[in-house]
């Protein structure tokens, strides 16, 4: 996964461009069958509209003793996104109004876009700014803004029944390394291991967007699809540090994939720091929105906005790490999985079944046989319909995992019948 990140880190993306089609080019040589989709600019979505098309060739200020800075073929962070073209002689006093720097990270170059007004800028660490004298400026933005479209990823993969997980990611952060790059490179790995999944219980709808307006016009599409089937859903990104891990709640943090997160989070051997629905800042603004509702939640490592580097040079491949996608990619099986196995179970014989006829007690009884039957006949204790795998695992204390085998083994010999849904009582 690093490698794949290395590859993507240099490109520049934004809500629409050039950046954002070879990012999914690249992800196409880890899961062939994306679909990758064009939106024209203009098109209407909700409250909003798809912005015209951005790309950049070229940008730099030319100081008074002639030297090249804030160039952006060298960090594409040093331009403002969607910056309009410009090609003139400016005073110092007018190039200041249109600088970006944080004091506090003084070595650091901020992250600035003006999507949706059009403006120009460029972002400078602090410590080079102090430097900059006055006299005039050569500033030089070779940029298009015109008419083309928002281009977007879309992989469906089908499984056994119409229900869904909704996976989504976002593809329109130049370089930036947790805030950006970990989402998609996570999310196309993932994907990968759902494609070798056999008989999957649930299909898999899996989108690759630019932030807010990617999703705001994905459910302007799709929303009446997505509210019949979808049952559960998570927002990746931030999954690249080496730091703790971060859940943020759907906005009642009551639904499905919430019950799964809380429950993993419960028995795992990592530390996860819990969040509210109101420190929301990512797509979940838009699946959860009244109306919307879809069951979506998130699982990061260090949250977005809470680590200094944020949204700054400084969140680089250096803040990113083989084990910190890794980590995070286990934990999104590990919910795939805990979904996929997520059944109600209903025990069909009244009292206590003759476990012995079917092989499941032996007939001599000893200390550790007694324990073993003891913790199946507990799992089928809470088999009455009313309790989901993840219900009876809260119910004895232990994690979904330590009970995956005995209700396949209650299952296999017709002890219970399992269903989606809750039973009728």
């Amino acid at each position: 996964m690093y490698e794949l990140c290395k590859k993507l880190f240099p490109i520049n993306r934004s809500l629409t461009g050039n950046g954002n089609r070879e990012t999914l080019r690249l992800l196409k040589e880890i899961i062939p069958n994306i679909t990758v989709k064009e939106v024209p600019s203009g098109t209407k979505c909700f409250d909003w509209v798809v912005p015209k098309e951005w790309n950049c060739n070229a940008a730099y200020l030319i100081d008074p003793e002639g030297k090249t800075i804030c160039n952006y073929q060298n960090h594409n962070l040093h331009l403002v996104g969607y910056s309009i073209p410009i090609n003139r002689e400016i005073s110092f006093e007018e190039l200041n109004n249109h600088l970006y720097s944080l004091p506090e990270l003084p070595d650091a170059i901020p992250y600035v876009t003006s999507y949706y007004e059009e403006n120009w800028g460029f972002c400078i660490s602090h410590t080079e700014r102090l430097k900059l004298k006055k006299g005039m400026y050569k500033v030089v933005i070779d940029s298009e803004l015109s008419d083309g479209s928002l281009t977007y990823g879309e992989l469906l993969i089908k499984g056994n029944s119409k229900e869904e997980i909704f996976l989504s990611t976002y593809i329109c952060h130049p370089s930036m390394g947790n805030n950006e790059i970990s989402g998609p490179v996570l999310t196309s790995f993932l994907a990968k291991h759902i494609n070798l999944l056999s008989n999957k219980r649930y299909s898999y709808r899996i989108i690759f967007i630019p932030e807010t307006i990617g999703s705001i016009y994905y459910l302007s599409q799709n929303l009446t699809t997505m509210k019949e089937r979808v049952v559960a859903g998570y927002n990746i990104t931030c999954v690249g540090d080496n730091n703790n891990y971060s859940y943020l709640p759907s906005r009642y943090g009551e639904t499905l994939s919430d019950k799964v997160a809380k429950h993993l989070i419960k028995y795992s051997k990592h530390n996860f720091i819990k969040y509210s629905y109101l420190d929301r800042a990512s797509d979940e603004r838009q699946y959860c929105a009244p109306g919307v509702d879809l069951p979506v939640c998130s699982i990061m490592r260090t949250k977005y906005a809470e680590y200094p580097e944020y949204h700054t040079s400084l969140d680089n491949l250096n803040f990113i790490s083989e084990d910190g996608l890794n980590g995070a990619l286990e934990v999104y099986k590990e919910l795939i999985e805990i979904l996929e196995k997520n059944y109600y179970y209903k025990v069909v014989i009244l009292a206590e079944p003759k476990m012995s006829d079917r092989g499941l007690k032996h007939t001599i009884s000893t200390k550790s046989s007694m324990v073993e039957s003891k913790h199946l006949m507990n799992v089928l204790t809470y088999c009455d319909g009313s309790n989901d795998l993840i219900d009876i695992a809260n119910i004895l204390n232990v994690p979904v995992s330590a009970i995956y085998k005995e209700v396949e083994v209650l299952y296999k010999n017709d002890l219970v019948t399992r269903n989606s849904e809750r039973y009728s009582l």
